[in-house]
């Protein structure tokens, strides 16, 4: 089993950037791909980005691309999301999430453990 962690959500203005990261304990190494999906208010959970442990293979959603960064350190079994030219309607509870699989990134399904998730706000 994995438990994830995340720290790093708070206030920014728009077109600032913030970091988010994921801290991974735990059986970590059953758990192939790290995501990171976001919910705001009334509506339902969207996925984010995606990466693999092993070899750093990424994935992101349209609306993230050019902008967002997923990264990790397997060292410190942590996972970043490195957000740039914010927007209000990033605002949202952002999650960490691990997966056993390898396909299907993008979808919550997928997804076996989470964490209790960060707020990010961006001001316009």
């Amino acid at each position: 089993q994995v438990q994830l962690v995340e720290s790093g959500g708070g206030l920014v203005q728009a077109g600032g950037s913030l970091r988010l990261s994921c801290a991974a304990s735990g059986r970590t190494f059953s758990y192939y791909i790290m995501g990171w999906f976001r919910q705001a208010p009334g509506k339902e959970r969207e996925f984010v980005a995606a990466i693999r442990w092993s070899g750093g293979s990424t994935n992101y959603a349209d609306s993230v691309k050019g902008r967002f960064t997923i990264s990790r350190d397997n060292a410190k079994n942590t996972v970043y999301l490195q957000m740039n030219n914010l927007k209000p309607e990033d605002t949202a509870v952002y999650y960490c999430a691990a997966s056993r699989g390898l396909i299907e990134s993008n979808k919550d399904r997928a997804y076996a453990y989470w964490g209790q998730g960060t707020q990010v706000t961006v001001s316009s």
